[in-house]
């Protein structure tokens, strides 16, 4: 019996050993090969989105995305601060009327706007843009997101103007219906071409910066705590999960990301808080060392002209001001005014890009993981002391962790738990999105439907096992190709979206418009 029981010992030792080092082996290769096929595919259509202007290392993508959020804040005349209260009463349902058409709630599609966009880019995205920009990176991606906020109210109200009401009470929005919808009431040509090539980008931005990115770097969290193990394992179980929420359609999703979003960002900011609190001496040297880079370019190796970059490239990559995502997001709202929801998707860029970007570099800055090298001039690491200019977003988690640590011992644990919180709601958001412009191309239906969330779920599995670097790549420009059609629109209907703000603000002051009573 002692014989039998040491061999069986001997064998399930063996097994334990032997069989995840061969998973581990052959997942490797799949990796490989599924990253090399990436790359090569979509190489030429990352270069042109992201190709800098001639002259400069400013990508023209992300200059097109701030001339039209300063252009809106213009035309607009500074919409973001003149309703911002209007806009916090609308959240909190001082004007809803449960009666009006739609599927959701004015908080619930805030939340589910913001659970697309409050993620990664304020975890690892702020990291890399104060490490290479320097804190000074910041004020510039404060400004930015302060611009933002026009974007979103104009294609926002244009998302809910232009959307298509069912019977069943399911509503359709979003860029794809306004630009073909607006242009031809406006007499204008190329509306249903515009829409078409908008809504295949959306596509793409679904399957890459939806799920895939979110997928690759929660795997990436989930393995550094429990040890490296294959990817498509974590890709599955995501998979099983996000299923389970998009199936039942907009109101699943909004039910689960009006707890969710609340929830990681309440948990973020007040880890945040703890180690302002804590460093609290040091919170007016930090705003000192902010201003002082965003008008000399301190510590960076670009100077000015570096830290404006990185902090309107974040910023656009943050809060996606102009991409015309969230505008499908915000069209299933219940309310029969649209420019009310332009209101309140406002709020998005401040709460996402003003509020929760700016405390995570505050941490960064103050946590002293950022050091000057006297020799460059350039900021460094603290611990690996090597150019920071080399780090990308995988190291970029790494630096916020290590800075909020600084403070708070067991916060990388508290961050593992935020990026996998942050990748799940990031994912039933953009599942939506991306099926809204499914079904835009190939009809309404419950068939065409379940076959883009399986193929959704599907990319999970396939994010989750791929190489970050492909993933990244395809990620960021599938979704800023979207912005280049959508801003295009958005000079041609803009003059619409002035003529619904007119009519409600003479309605609003002249007492026409009341508060709901409840």
């Amino acid at each position: 019996m002692n014989t039998l029981n040491k061999l069986l010992l001997a064998a399930f030792a063996f097994f334990a050993t032997a069989v995840p080092a061969l998973a581990q082996e052959e997942a490797m290769s799949l990796d490989d090969k599924v990253s090399e096929v990436f790359a090569t595919f979509t190489g030429p259509f990352v270069w042109f989105v992201f190709a800098p202007i001639p002259g400069t290392s400013f990508p023209w993508i992300v200059m097109w995305l701030v001339i039209g959020a300063s252009v809106f804040t213009l035309y607009f005349a500074f919409v973001q601060f003149r309703f911002f209260g209007h806009a916090i009463s609308l959240v909190k349902g001082d004007y809803s009327d449960p009666n009006d058409a739609g599927e959701v709630s004015h908080f619930q599609a805030l939340a589910t706007a913001l659970s697309g966009t409050v993620g990664l880019g304020n975890i690892a995205g702020v990291a890399v843009a104060v490490g290479i920009g320097g804190p000074g990176a910041t004020f510039w991606m404060i400004l930015a997101g302060l611009l933002g906020m026009a974007s979103k109210f104009t294609e926002c109200t244009l998302g809910v103007k232009y959307r298509n009401e069912y019977e069943d009470g399911t509503v359709s929005g979003g860029p794809m219906y306004y630009i073909s919808k607006g242009f031809d009431e406006l007499g204008l040509p190329g509306g249903k071409i515009l829409a078409v090539l908008f809504s295949i980008f959306c596509i793409l931005g679904a399957f890459g910066g939806g799920n895939m990115f979110q997928a690759n770097q929660a795997h990436a969290q989930i393995a550094g705590i429990v040890g490296d193990y294959p990817g498509w394992i974590t890709g599955l179980v995501f998979a099983v999960v996000v299923f389970l929420v998009i199936v039942g359609g907009i109101k699943s999703i909004a039910r689960v990301t009006e707890k969710v979003v609340p929830f990681m960002g309440i948990l973020y900011v007040g880890a945040a808080l703890i180690v302002l609190i804590v460093n609290y001496d040091q919170i007016g040297w930090a705003f000192g060392q902010i201003f002082a880079g965003a008008f000399t370019g301190l510590g960076v190796a670009g100077g000015l002209v570096g830290a404006l970059i990185q902090g309107f490239k974040r910023a656009a990559f943050s809060n996606e001001a102009g991409v015309g995502s969230a505008a499908i997001a915000h069209s299933a709202v219940k309310t029969k005014e649209p420019i009310t929801e332009g209101f309140v998707s406002l709020l998005e860029p401040l709460i996402d890009t003003v509020v929760i970007c700016t405390m995570t570099a505050l941490v960064i800055t103050i946590s002293g993981q950022l050091l000057i090298d006297e020799a460059t001039g350039n900021y460094v690491l603290n611990e690996a002391g090597s150019a920071i200019a080399t780090v990308g977003d995988t190291s970029g988690v790494a630096l916020t962790s290590a800075a909020f640590g600084s403070a708070i011992s067991w916060f990388p644990f508290v961050l593992a738990i935020a990026v996998i919180l942050f990748a799940f709601s990031t994912m039933i958001s953009w599942s939506y999105y991306g099926l809204k412009a499914w079904t835009y191309l190939f009809g309404e239906g419950k068939t065409a439907e379940m076959v883009f969330k399986c193929l959704f779920c599907v990319f999970i599995v396939i994010g989750a096992a791929a190489r970050l670097g492909p993933v990244i790549d395809f990620s960021d420009a599938a979704i800023f190709a979207m912005a280049v059609v959508n801003i295009t629109a958005l000079y041609f209907l803009m003059k619409v979206v002035r003529k619904e703000l007119a009519s409600y603000s003479e309605r609003l002051r002249s007492g026409e418009i009341k508060k709901f009573t409840h």
